[in-house]
C-alpha cells in the first residue's frame, strides 16, 4: 500500500479547486461541496458555475445520497436559486419537513416542484406553514402526491396569508368535495392566486358548488384546471352561474367530466354574457349533436373564445354542421379540437365550407373521425382556393387512402397558409406518398407533414426523399411505422441525420 497522502482540499489552489469543481454535477456541486469547510465554501461563492447556476434539477439517484437535509442546507447557502425540481424523488413528509424550514426564510426561489413525490396530508401542513411565511416563491407543483382533505385544509389556510403565489398544481392528490371546500374559502380571500390545477382529483358535484361560490368573490383568478372530477350536470350548472358573473377567468378546463348535453348547455349558456374567457375544454363530456348545437348557438353572441376542444365526444355529423354553420360567421375561434366525434363526410363537408367563409381559424383537428376520400375532398377544395387562414390541419386516422391523398396533395400546390398537416394512419400507401411528395416539389409553405402508420414502402419513401432534396421548408417529415426496408433507408440516411425526417425501426425490413 503506498504511503503518499493525497493533500486536503483546504490547502490546494483556487484554480486547482475550481479544476476538480468541472467535473462535479450541479447536483454534487450545490448539495455536497458545500460546507465541507469554510475555506472551500468561499471558493464555491467565486466560481463562475455555481455564481449564475439559477436551477437546480434533481434525479432520484441523486436525492438518495444527498438526502432532504442536504437540498435544505444548500438552499440556506445559495443566493441565487430560482428553480428547484424534486419531481418524482421520494421525499415524503418527513423530508418535504426540512426543506420547508428553509422556505421560511429563502428569499430567492420563485418555483419548487414537489410533483410526484409522496407527500401526504402532514407534508403539506409543513410546506403550508412554509408558505405563510415566505414572499418570494410564485409557482407551486404538488401534483400527484397524496395531500388528500386535511393537506388542503393546510394549503388553503396558507393562501388567506400568502400574496405571492400565483400558480399551484394540486392534481392528482385524491381532493375531495370537503377538501375543496377548505380552497374555495381561501379563494375568496386570496389576491394573487391566477392559476389553479385541481385536475384529476374527485370535488365532484359538491366541490363544483363550492367553488363556484368562491368565483363571485375572487377576482384574481385566470385559469381553473377542474378535468377529470366527476363533475355532473348540476357541478356545470353552479359553475356557469359563476362565469356569468366573474370577469378575470380566461381558461376553464372541465375534460373527461360527465357533464353531458344538459351540462354542456348551462356552461356555453354563460358564454352569451361572458368576456373574459379565451380557452374552454368540454372534451370526453359524452356531448352529442344536441350538445352541439347548444354550442354553436352560444357561439353566435360569443365575441371573446378563441380556443374550443369538443374532442372524444358524439356530435357526428349533424353536431358538426351546426359547428359549421356559425363557424361562416364567427371571428374569434381560432382553434377548434373535433376529433373523435364520429364525424363522417357529411359533416366533413360542411366544416370545409365553412372554412370557405372563415378568416380567422388557424388550428382544426379532426383526427379520429371517419372523413373518408369523400370528405377529404372538401376539405382539399377548401385548401385550393386558399382564401382561409387555416395554418395547422390534422385528419390522421381517417381512412383517406391513396384517392385522399392525392386530393390534398394537388391542394398543397396552390395552398399558401398551411404549415402543419397530419396524416397519420390514413393506409396512403405508396401512391398517396407519391401524390404527396409531388406537392412538396412545389408547396412553400408546409413546414411539418406527419404520414406514420400509412403503409409507406421504399417507392413511397424514394419519392419523398427526392421531393426534399427541392423542397427546402418542410422541416420536418413523420414516417415511423411504415414498411420502409433497406433501399428506402438509402433515400432517406441523409435526411434522418439533417433532422428533417423521423422515423422508428420497429416496422425496419
Amino acid at each position: 500500500m503506498s504511503n503518499k497522502t493525497h493533500p486536503k482540499l483546504d490547502v490546494l489552489s483556487v484554480e486547482l479547486v475550481y479544476r476538480i469543481l468541472d467535473y462535479l454535477n450541479d447536483c454534487d456541486l450545490v448539495c455536497s461541496a458545500s460546507n465541507v469547510s469554510s475555506r472551500l465554501n468561499a471558493i464555491i461563492h467565486t466560481y463562475s458555475r455555481y455564481q449564475t447556476l439559477t436551477t437546480l434539477n434533481l434525479e432520484s439517484d441523486q436525492i438518495r445520497h444527498q438526502g432532504a437535509q442536504n437540498i435544505a442546507e444548500a438552499l440556506k447557502q445559495t443566493k441565487i436559486l430560482t428553480t428547484l425540481n424534486l419531481e418524482s424523488i421520494l421525499i415524503r413528509d418527513q423530508e418535504a419537513q426540512h426543506i420547508a424550514k428553509v422556505l421560511e426564510q429563502n428569499k430567492t426561489l420563485t418555483t419548487l416542484n414537489f410533483g410526484s413525490s409522496k407527500i401526504g396530508g402532514e407534508g403539506a401542513k409543513h410546506l403550508a406553514k412554509a408558505l405563510e411565511q415566505n414572499k418570494t416563491l410564485t409557482t407551486l407543483n404538488l401534483g400527484s402526491n397524496k395531500i388528500g382533505d386535511e393537506g388542503a385544509k393546510h394549503l388553503a389556510k396558507a393562501l388567506e396569508q400568502n400574496n405571492t403565489l400565483i400558480t399551484l398544481h394540486l392534481s392528482w392528490n385524491t381532493i375531495g368535495p370537503e377538501g375543496i371546500h377548505y380552497f374555495a374559502k381561501a379563494l375568496e380571500q386570496n389576491k394573487t392566486l391566477t392559476t389553479l390545477d385541481l385536475g384529476s382529483n374527485k370535488i365532484g358535484d359538491e366541490g363544483a358548488k363550492h367553488l363556484a361560490k368562491a368565483l363571485e368573490q375572487n377576482n384574481a383568478l385566470m385559469s381553473l384546471n377542474l378535468r377529470s372530477n366527476q363533475i355532473g350536470d348540476q357541478g356545470a350548472k353552479h359553475l356557469a352561474e359563476a362565469l356569468e358573473q366573474h370577469t378575470t377567468l380566461t381558461t376553464l378546463n372541465l375534460g373527461s367530466n360527465e357533464i353531458g348535453d344538459e351540462g354542456a348547455q348551462y356552461v356555453v349558456r354563460a358564454l352569451e354574457q361572458n368576456n373574459t374567457l379565451t380557452t374552454l375544454n368540454l372534451e370526453s363530456n359524452k356531448i352529442s349533436e344536441q350538445g352541439a348545437q347548444y354550442v354553436a348557438r352560444a357561439l353566435e353572441q360569443n365575441n371573446t373564445l378563441t380556443t374550443l376542444n369538443l374532442q372524444n365526444n358524439l356530435i357526428g355529423d349533424q353536431g358538426a354542421q351546426h359547428i359549421a354553420k356559425v363557424l361562416e360567421q364567427n371571428t374569434t375561434l381560432t382553434t377548434l379540437n373535433l376529433g373523435s366525434n364520429e364525424i363522417g363526410g357529411e359533416g366533413a363537408k360542411h366544416l370545409a365550407k365553412a372554412l370557405e367563409q372563415n378568416n380567422t381559424l388557424t388550428r382544426l383537428y379532426l383526427s379520429w373521425n371517419k372523413v373518408g376520400p369523400e370528405g377529404i375532398h372538401y376539405f382539399a377544395k377548401a385548401l385550393e382556393q386558399n382564401k382561409q387562414t387555416l395554418a395547422t390541419l390534422y385528419v390522421g386516422h381517417n381512412h383517406i387512402g391513396a384517392d385522399g391523398a392525392q386530393q390534398l396533395a394537388k391542394a398543397l400546390e396552390n395552398n399558401k397558409t398551411l404549415t402543419t398537416l397530419d396524416l397519420d394512419n390514413n393506409q396512403i400507401g405508396d401512391q398517396g406518398a407519391n401524390h404527396l411528395a409531388t406537392a412538396l416539389e412545389k408547396n412553400e409553405t408546409l413546414t411539418m407533414l406527419f404520414l406514420s402508420e400509412n403503409k409507406i414502402g421504399d417507392e413511397g419513401a424514394q419519392h419523398l426523399a427526392k421531393a426534399l432534396e427541392k423542397n427546402k421548408t418542410l422541416t420536418r417529415l413523420r414516417l415511423d411505422d411504415n414498411d420502409i426496408g433497406h433501399e428506402g433507408m438509402r433515400f432517406l440516411k441523409h435526411l434522418m441525420q439533417e433532422g428533417r425526417v423521423s422515423w422508428n425501426h420497429r416496422n425496419y425490413r
